[in-house]
């Protein structure tokens, strides 16, 4: 496994980072099978973990924490957690506000069992809170030794500018790492965000490289993608939508062409994120041990230039073929109020 620096931390982290939403309740994960996962994971070198406090409702957090105290490597590894999503019908408990941050931070250090979190992030933009409300909190974090590092996930550009803004006002810690959307099916980030955080030294985890399942090798035609993942995405996997056809077809030739080049095409989707200036580590999300040996030595694999050309003609660069894969809608769009004149 090789190791990337985190933007400008001097932080070594693997370049597969191995997110835990599917270990726990959600992916229908024991504990026992979830500690496997995470030791086979240490053992082919990966340092990264990902997880979030609402994954499981704090299972995965704990899952990860137990894992790691019973492998001894808490101090070898790299844990990264986030803070946003409603942990309970409390309207307080979720956001990003000073008060939930400082509850939950502390829900996160109990679950994980450690006295530390390397890298605490925004799970998305809270539109209620003013930013610098919430950066100003997780810089009060670094200083009380809570967290090591900050950052955001999801977050469009202009919110990324101006965190990067308060922290030189402030003359502060700044956030180090945007966690964004990235595959070959969601192109989006390489118009604006990837060149802003290669600009400002922003470290860049993405999430879902396979597309959520959809860049697996698994998904053929139709009835294939019609899975129980429906339960947690919805309309991603809805074949009633004419854009998932539009997906479908764009998978179909891109497994045509990696198989033309002998590769497969998981491991091709989770090399092309890498091959981005900009990114640090890609996101894996295993909830099986197949799934995971699968994909391990995507970062190994050197992908010919007339490949990635290819891949450009089906999915053009800067191009997200779903509005399902970008991971965040704007409440400026949601809302009607706030782009309507009464």
């Amino acid at each position: 496994m090789k190791y990337r620096t985190l933007g400008g931390t001097g932080l070594q982290v693997s370049e597969l980072c191995v997110g835990t939403l599917m270990l726990g309740a959600w992916g229908k994960n024991t504990f026992e099978a979830s500690e496997q996962i995470i030791r086979r994971a240490l053992s082919a070198g990966i340092n990264y973990f990902d997880t979030a406090d609402s994954y499981s409702r704090g299972e995965s957090e704990e899952f990860l924490g137990r894992a790691l105290k019973n492998a001894n490597k808490r101090d070898k590894v790299v844990i990264a957690t986030k803070v946003n999503s409603p942990m309970a019908a409390d309207p307080n408990s979720r956001g990003s506000s000073r008060r939930w941050i400082i509850r939950a931070v502390e829900d996160s250090l109990r679950r994980l069992g450690t006295d530390w979190i390397d890298i605490y992030q925004l799970h998305r933009p809270d539109p209620n809170t003013e930013l610098c409300e919430t950066i100003g909190t997780l810089q009060d974090l670094v200083q009380a030794g809570k967290i090591r590092y900050f950052g955001t996930s999801t977050f469009p550009v202009s919110s990324l500018i101006e965190s990067q803004w308060f922290a030189e006002k402030t003359l502060r810690s700044r956030p180090v790492i945007e966690q964004p959307p990235y595959s070959i099916l969601a192109r989006e980030v390489e118009r604006e965000v990837l060149p802003v955080c290669e600009r400002y030294k922003i470290g860049v985890s993405v999430w879902s490289p396979l597309a959520g399942g959809w860049l697996s090798g698994k998904f053929n035609n139709g009835t294939d993608v019609s899975t129980d993942r429906s339960k947690y995405w919805g309309d991603r996997y809805d074949m009633s939508k004419a854009v998932n056809h539009v997906k479908l077809k764009a998978v179909q030739d891109l497994s045509l062409v990696c198989r033309d080049f002998g590769v497969d095409l998981n491991v091709a989707a989770v090399a092309f994120t890498l091959k981005h200036p900009a990114v640090t580590s890609s996101i894996i999300g295993p909830r099986k041990m197949e799934h995971l040996e699968s994909i391990l030595h995507a970062p190994e694999l050197v992908i010919p230039v007339e490949l990635l050309d290819a891949i450009d003609r089906i999915v053009p660069p800067g191009i997200t073929l779903s509005d399902d894969d970008r991971g965040f809608t704007p409440q400026s769009v949601v809302d009607e109020k706030l782009r309507r004149r009464a």
